[in-house]
């Protein structure tokens, strides 16, 4: 079970744009000679290098502290990071753009120094030289730039996932009901978002009872095999999934319809069982039109509408979530 902590969704939609390092040089060097222009002679050096090492520094860092504190997010949010991007290469790269900030500011202060000791036409020698040494510095960092551009645009797309409301996780193999299950529960009005995840997608779609909004989320390419034909990102994948899922129902094709036969599809029922032990996880035998011939906790057909809304029920039920109270009454 998870407990709420900073919205990670919120924070990785709201991330900025990463600028490129060529793009951050251009910056830096236009402001500089717009402010060099509006001055003469040493103080227009002084106010060159002062500006562009100031853009340069202050881009920087506020490319590093955009991001968020990733330990302090939902352990939810930690394992999909990791398992998009890798959290130890993320922070690698926003390391070294913080470096690169301070390294900025570094050289600005170095040659205000120098410059004490210069005339006007000195000044100008050593700004040229400090603007070559700070495009250097960006330069050595633009690898990290667009890694950390890439990761954000990667996590920005997530669909509206909060890991602090109760969760519903839909397993089982293809061509089971689950999409079907999930559409016909959550109508217009909660409508079902999807991003690519690897080489799947993850579907989300939402339910309110008594006020309080439930999560569905469908994992085709994830949940519907066994787990030894996952590879490492599916399985970190499944990871994060378990501190997000406060019940799991596994849905059964007792008709074997789906074309997978009904013993095959229980052994991922146990293997799901085991890996979410610490939640309810309940056996949905769909299609009941066509055949009830497994022992289910659940039995029901979408496509006729059957015990649907009960199904519903029983997972809402197996959550047994109770909001916390701002108050003791």
């Amino acid at each position: 079970m998870h407990e709420p902590s900073t919205d990670g969704n919120m924070i990785l939609e709201d991330l900025p744009t990463t600028p490129t390092s060529e793009e951050l040089i251009d910056q830096a060097f236009s402001r500089a000679a717009r402010a060099g222009r509006a001055k003469s002679g040493f103080e227009a050096q002084q106010s060159m290098l002062q500006t562009a090492a100031n853009v340069v520094s202050d881009n920087l860092e506020n490319v590093v502290t955009a991001w968020p504190d990733i330990d302090e997010l939902d352990p939810f949010y930690r394992e999909l990071i990791d398992a998009l991007v890798g959290v130890d290469d993320l922070r690698q790269h926003l390391s070294e753009i913080g470096w690169a900030s301070r390294k900025a500011s570094d050289i600005r202060d170095e040659y205000q120094g120098r410059f004490r000791e210069v005339d006007a036409d000195g000044a100008k020698k050593l700004r040229k030289q400090a603007f070559a040494r700070i495009a250097d510095v960006v330069e050595e960092v633009e690898d990290d730039l667009l890694a950390v551009n890439e990761a954000r645009n990667t996590l920005r797309d997530l669909p509206d996932i909060r890991p602090d409301e109760p969760t519903i996780v839909v397993a089982g193999y293809p061509n089971v009901g689950k999409s079907s299950f999930v559409n016909t529960v959550t109508n217009a009005r909660n409508e079902t978002a999807s991003y690519p995840f690897t080489t799947t997608e993850i579907r989300v779609g939402h339910i309110e009872r008594d006020h309080i909004r439930y999560q569905l989320v469908d994992t085709p390419g994830l949940l519907d095999r066994p787990p030894e034909d996952r590879n490492e990102i599916e399985s970190q994948a499944v990871s994060a999934l378990e501190h997000l899922a406060d019940a799991v129902l596994v849905m059964v094709d007792a008709s074997g319809e789906c074309g997978y036969p009904i013993e095959v599809q229980l052994e991922l029922r146990d293997a799901l069982a085991e890996r979410f032990a610490d939640v309810p996880v309940l056996t949905v035998c769909n299609k009941s039109d066509r055949s009830t011939d497994v022992e289910a906790d659940l039995y029901m057909s979408v496509t006729e509408g059957e015990n649907v809304q009960e199904t519903l029920d029983a997972a809402v039920e197996a959550v047994g979530y109770e909001p916390e109270l701002p108050y003791d009454e």
